[in-house]
């Protein structure tokens, strides 16, 4: 019979070798997978690796499509549920990537895993394609011997992130090509056409109309000073981004944003959604709650008010307080959030409560979605043809009062 060898991990998520004479490899496989191992790799004769050079540089790959991981994430939960070895089907999965990127990143992580570490260690070597909370709910899967069904929470994970995600860039992707023509138009009127009638007005030396006069002044101050305003907008730019990468700059900013008219609460409602929903995955996927406190932490860079409150709720919590009670010290997150894991601790059914907040803050962010879709286009349509209006009678106006006096004459 032919000797196989073999690379598994235990239930502890220790790597073990081996060989073993056998009639075929998946027969061994099913042998290993029957004992409670993780197959990683198996083949016939040498126990040589599956990949022989060794690669310079640890740090390789680029941002990949949430799409495209989800999509990995299925199929490779999928090869793996059928028996595939995890080195084997990373390699296949790698191979016919429609992605190069993720090709080239699962190429990488293949050899590292052929050459003893585990899934998640070699994609945490990738940080630009595999988030905190991919490797957070691989690294649980890998240790409680459910990988397979752990991927598969992955990809509905990310599949409802980007979905989030899509519906939030429809929404604001036709305002904002509207506003920009819009901008385009005001432009045009005021740099190229009230410039010429403003020189037949001088001309004729008459007296304008108020509205005619302003409209006037602003095409000249635009017109004559564009490269200072230009100039001045790239400044005030450059000024802004350096406050905000300050200490003070970036947490006054960062509550604007949270505290602002009409769009604050928005915002609220995306980002406890996205940490309800993570924070779900990770519990059901056997993350410990520590960990998954600390892995949302990580993730909530872009708002520093949101990220330095889990770091509250992180510390409380490793000093014993209950997690409803953590949240609700940092006077952050809403009472009907708090009282909800309240119940959940209480029931023991925390990771349910917490899917269910999520999906309640994901209908408010739909619904404001809906209404501020069915609301902005007629605003900006009224707001738009309403200044073009008023330039347009601005200039009309004295035509009609020389239309007057030459009639008169």
């Amino acid at each position: 019979m032919p000797k196989y060898t073999y690379t598994v991990k235990d239930m502890s998520g220790k790597t073990l070798r081996g060989s073993a004479e056998t009639d075929s490899s998946d027969r061994l496989i099913h042998a290993l997978q029957n004992k409670g191992y993780i197959v990683l790799e198996v083949k016939e004769g040498s126990s040589a690796g599956l990949f022989a050079k060794q690669r310079g540089p640890k740090y390789y790959g680029g941002r990949v499509p949430g799409h495209v991981l989800a999509f990995f994430a299925e199929q490779l939960s999928t090869l793996i549920a059928g028996g595939v070895p995890l080195v084997r089907a990373i390699q296949l999965l790698g191979e016919y990537s429609s992605n190069p990127r993720l090709g080239f990143v699962l190429r990488q992580v293949a050899k590292d895993i052929s050459s003893g570490q585990s899934l998640h260690e070699a994609m945490s070597l990738h940080p630009k394609t595999f988030s905190h909370i991919w490797l957070s709910l691989v690294q649980a899967g890998e240790v409680g011997g459910q990988l397979a069904e752990t991927l598969m929470q992955v990809a509905q994970y990310t599949k409802t992130q980007e979905a989030m995600k899509s519906k939030i860039i429809t929404a604001i992707t036709y305002p904002a090509i509207l506003a920009f023509a819009s901008v385009g138009v005001l432009i045009y009127f005021i740099v190229g056409i009230v410039p010429t009638f403003a020189q037949i007005f001088s001309d004729f030396n008459i007296t304008l109309p108020m509205i005619t006069q302003l409209v006037l002044s602003v095409s000249s101050v635009v017109t004559n000073y564009w490269i200072l305003i230009v100039g001045g907008a790239i400044v005030a730019f450059v000024l802004f981004r350096m406050w905000i990468k300050t200490v003070s700059g970036r947490q006054r900013w960062h509550t604007f944003l949270l505290t602002m008219p009409l769009f604050g609460n928005f915002l609220k409602s995306i980002y406890y959604d996205r940490l309800l929903s993570t924070l779900s995955t990770l519990l059901r996927s056997g993350v410990t709650i520590l960990n998954a406190i600390g892995v949302l932490e990580e993730s909530f860079d872009g708002n520093v008010i949101i990220q330095n409150a889990l770091k509250q709720v992180r510390s409380e919590v490793a000093a014993g307080r209950s997690i409803s009670d953590s949240f609700a010290d940092t006077q952050v997150f809403p009472g009907l959030m708090t009282e909800m894991m309240r119940m959940g601790e209480e029931s023991g059914k925390l990771p349910g409560i917490i899917a269910t907040l999520a999906k309640f803050y994901a209908d408010h962010v739909d619904q404001f979605i809906a209404r501020f879709s069915a609301v902005i286009d007629p605003i900006l349509i009224v707001g738009v043809g309403s200044l073009i209006g008023i330039i347009v009678a601005s200039i009309f106006m004295p035509i009609f009062k020389l239309s007057q006096i030459g009639g008169g004459s």
